[in-house]
């Protein structure tokens, strides 16, 4: 008996100290995938960075502009646009551009090219190029978002080839958005991007390979005019889901998350518990809401909106859903915006008995459809949240799941039946543009089949505007904030503070008002170092 006994304590202590050793091994494995918080340091050469993303590479929406995903992460890195939007300032910075001057009338605008830069393949960029990159952002097959201003664009004059002329029906206040965000491509192969297999820009990697839905890699542009990258190469790993990417993030097969990889719970999980970096994308917020066909006569009341705005638990959805990263709003306005006005976000709260007290005058609302994205699984719930918040007041709805390519098919086309869960994007642009480009607002056709007068007025006042903080262009956007706040063809929810994930290991990731990765002038502190 006394040598089982003495036999078990030895068996527990081995196994203790097992287990400690254990202990002390995974720690280190950790520490050093973690490395320094801040990634402090000389910047050192060469590594492979790894990017989790979910869905895969869409030529056919390549250049239809969003948030971020994988297209708009390989549209950030391989190609290069004429200017670029400072996160915290309306002020453009030149890129492909060096200087401009805005005509008095504001009906031309003159940009100075830089000189010396060649596309992948080695041909120089000149002035043919700006024209021909708009026209084919214009003709498509792609459905960019702002296609209505590159529309606004009547002439180019290109006799120098360091520079060009841009001539416009009549002054467009967000004539640097669209810069911002149309790619120089080049035309001698548009076919071969359009069908996926040639990827040629003047941007800081080449397009090497893509493996569909698995990954995509880039390597190094050697001759880039703003300097050779840091790393030798980005590869881009697609995932299923947020919990498959999240595993891979903390077992430390991926560097880098996009901020739509991975719930607002483990984002916040991995930072705070694991040690992971957190990188706010400021002045890249987008805002959840609840889409309204108002051409389904169940919805085509606007006092039925009125009860549906009223009935919403908006802090509920930013506290429980996005973890607090945003906050509740009622029109579409980050608080970065000049068109952000606080007090009148106020003006519906979630209050059942004031939804129901609407709804007693009306007829019964029959069951509607409301749709959301089957991917990430963060509009299920919410929608799952709105879902619950009608009831209360007698509604009923019915969910209705969409892989993520129908979503955005629905949206585009304006044929979701009744209600549908999206994040926007575009408020965080020059006002205007929201009212002119984004799917959800356009004045001209949105995804609501809402048309109105006052509001196509509204629009056109702030979209033809040449200084976009005027006091007439502030007006206008005060006569959109009534349109929405009356009609509630979109009921926002809140704005959503969008935050990617990362590995000590990883320094200095840039980001765009797209919500995409720039990885100019990214490094790994120990590109030789995997855990």
């Amino acid at each position: 008996m006394f040598r089982h006994r003495f036999a078990r304590i030895l068996w527990a202590l081995l196994l203790a100290l097992i287990a400690v050793v254990g202990l002390s091994s995974c720690r280190s494995a950790v520490d050093a995938q973690q490395g320094p918080a801040t990634g402090s340091g000389p910047v050192v050469r060469g590594g492979e960075l790894r990017v989790g993303v979910l869905g895969d590479l869409s030529p056919a929406k390549f250049l239809q502009i969003g948030t971020g995903g994988l297209n708009g992460h390989i549209v950030a890195n391989v190609y290069d646009t004429l200017v670029t939007l400072d996160h915290a300032s309306p002020t453009p910075r030149p890129s492909l551009a060096t200087g401009w001057a805005l005509a008095p009338d504001g009906l031309s605008l003159s940009l100075d090219l830089r000189r010396g830069v060649t596309f992948h393949d080695g041909r120089e960029f000149t002035s043919s190029d700006v024209q021909q990159s708009l026209l084919a952002y214009l003709a498509g097959p792609w459905k960019p978002q702002f296609k209505r201003t590159a529309a606004a664009i009547t002439r180019y004059d290109v006799t120098d080839p360091h520079r060009v002329v841009l001539s416009f029906a009549h002054p467009v206040g967000n004539i640097f958005d669209l810069l911002d965000s149309a790619p120089i491509i080049d035309a001698k192969t548009l076919d071969g991007l359009k069908a996926g297999r040639t990827f040629n820009g003047t941007g800081p990697f080449e397009f090497a390979s893509w493996t569909p839905n698995a990954r995509v890699t880039l390597v190094r542009n050697n001759n880039y005019w703003g300097g050779s990258p840091a790393l030798d190469k980005i590869t881009f790993v697609e995932g299923n889901d947020p919990k498959s990417l999240y595993t891979r993030l903390r077992t430390g097969q991926l560097d880098v998350v996009d901020p739509v990889g991975l719930t607002s719970h483990d984002q916040k999980l991995a930072t705070s518990r694991y040690g992971f970096r957190d990188i706010e994308f400021t002045g890249a917020e987008s805002q959840v809401y609840v889409g309204v066909n108002v051409a389904n006569p169940a919805l085509a009341d606007r006092r039925v909106r009125q009860a549906i705005a009223s009935a919403v638990d908006r802090e509920r959805i930013m506290t429980d859903v996005y973890q607090g990263a945003g906050y509740p709003v009622n029109l579409p306005w980050p608080k970065t915006s000049p068109a952000y006005d606080a007090s009148a976000n106020h003006t519906f709260t979630r209050d059942v008995s004031k939804a129901k007290a609407i709804l007693a005058d009306l007829p019964p609302v029959p069951p509607i459809d409301l749709d959301y994205s089957s991917q990430g699984g963060t509009s299920r719930i919410v929608a799952e949240i709105v879902q619950s918040n009608l009831k209360d007041i007698g509604i009923t709805v019915d969910l209705v799941p969409n892989d993520p390519t129908v979503h955005s098919s629905k949206l585009i086309g304006g044929e979701f039946s009744g209600l549908w869960i999206l994040e926007h994007a575009f408020a965080q642009f020059t006002p205007s543009t929201l009212a002119v480009s984004a799917y959800p607002f356009n004045a001209a056709k949105n995804a609501s089949n809402f048309v109105d007068a006052d509001y196509a007025a509204a629009a056109d006042a702030a979209w033809k505007t040449a200084d976009p903080s005027s006091p007439e262009a502030i007006a206008a956007y005060r006569r959109l904030d009534a349109v929405w706040l009356r009609e509630l063809f979109l009921v926002e929810i809140g704005v959503v503070i969008q935050h990617a994930t990362a590995s000590p290991n990883v320094r200095d990731v840039g980001w765009d008002r797209r919500v995409q990765f720039h990885f100019a002038g990214t490094s790994l502190t120990n590109p030789d170092r995997r855990s």
